[in-house]
């Protein structure tokens, strides 16, 4: 008992925030329920990112109804390759990625062969609520299939990498970078068995990651270093998150990004309520990071300050950075 105590006391000295805190501190007191829908629905995400001028993955249609399934054909033309996704799964459930036509089927990145007739189930068994939020009925969503860029080669099975950015009231203050592994079936997914890698804020340079709670420093499939990456187009990320809290109004948020090949950073989706092995990645606890922040915001609110989403990634940069910016 006493043994556990003294870890305890050592993760809170350390910042780590638990999830009572997460939610009674955070998740509860900046994010209104009413605003959930916004995030929960990555149609409406979409939508409002659309509306903001925020580039997400094109959105080829929307099936709703059994009926609608017979639009496919008419959704799919002209692309050899596409996603169907949940309107409102979570963790990457139900998501179907089409890389290529093979004659009269379609051939999945793992490569397997599927037909017309288990696109039709798929799209079935999401209309059902099958992957959805409380088990609700869902829409299918079939959108642009993204490309990561080449920089991933060497760091990731499969799939596509992403990167998620914690934003609070606006303020980035940890980000961490997901790896498809062959465990995760290729699945930029923690929980399935992907790999989470820490960033440094002010750089965009990979840290140290995490692979089922263990710390590593090497992809398990590729052998190679998952540190010291530099990820393209860092500022651009940063800024995207930021601005994230405008489009949506919840306070804390979890901003899930790609990098593709031929578009640059596209959001695929927010997370109302983000995981906490972001800070594993990082070998750092939010807990510190977020009072920062609140404290930053307490000052800001006695001088009638508000501050931009470009000033707010700046001050991110400046306090959370683990390292200097080349020649600085």
């Amino acid at each position: 008992m006493f043994g556990l105590i003294k870890t305890w006391k050592a993760l809170e000295a350390k910042g780590i925030m638990g999830i009572n805190r997460r939610n009674a501190d955070y998740v509860l007191k900046y994010n209104k329920r009413h605003l959930y829908p916004i995030v929960d629905d990555k149609i409406i995400t979409k939508e409002r990112a659309i509306a903001a001028g925020i580039d997400v993955p094109e959105l080829y249609g929307i099936i709703e109804t059994e009926k609608q399934i017979e639009k496919l054909d008419q959704i799919i033309a002209g692309h050899n390759d596409f996603v169907i996704k949940p309107a409102q799964g979570a963790g990457g459930d139900g998501i179907m990625v089409i890389a290529d036509r093979f004659e009269d089927r379609f051939k999945t990145v793992s490569g397997k062969i599927v037909s017309h007739e288990e696109l039709e189930q798929q799209i079935s068994s999401i209309l059902s609520g099958l992957y959805s939020l409380g088990g609700h009925r869902d829409r299918a969503l079939i959108e642009y299939r993204v490309t990561p860029d080449s920089i991933f080669k060497s760091i990731s099975y499969e799939g596509v990498p992403d990167i998620r950015i914690i934003v609070l009231m606006g303020y980035p203050v940890m980000a961490m970078l997901r790896l498809p592994t062959r465990q995760s079936n290729g699945k930029a997914n923690l929980h399935q068995g992907a790999i989470g890698v820490g960033v440094d804020l002010a750089t965009g340079v990979t840290l140290r990651g995490t692979w089922l709670n263990n710390k590593i420093s090497k992809h398990p499939d590729t052998t190679n270093a998952v540190d010291g990456v530099q990820l393209p187009n860092w500022d651009g990320f940063m800024k995207l998150a930021a601005g994230c809290y405008e489009l949506c109004g919840l306070g804390y948020i979890g901003v899930d990004m790609v990098l593709d090949q031929d578009k640059g950073p596209l959001i695929l989706e927010l997370n109302a309520r983000p995981g906490l092995n972001i800070q594993i990645a990082n070998d750092c606890g939010l807990t510190h990071r977020a009072q920062a922040v609140e404290a930053h915001l307490k000052e800001l609110k006695t001088r009638d300050i508000q501050e931009s989403p470009e000033e707010r990634v700046r001050f991110s940069q400046q306090l959370f950075g683990h390292v200097h910016r080349p020649g600085s």
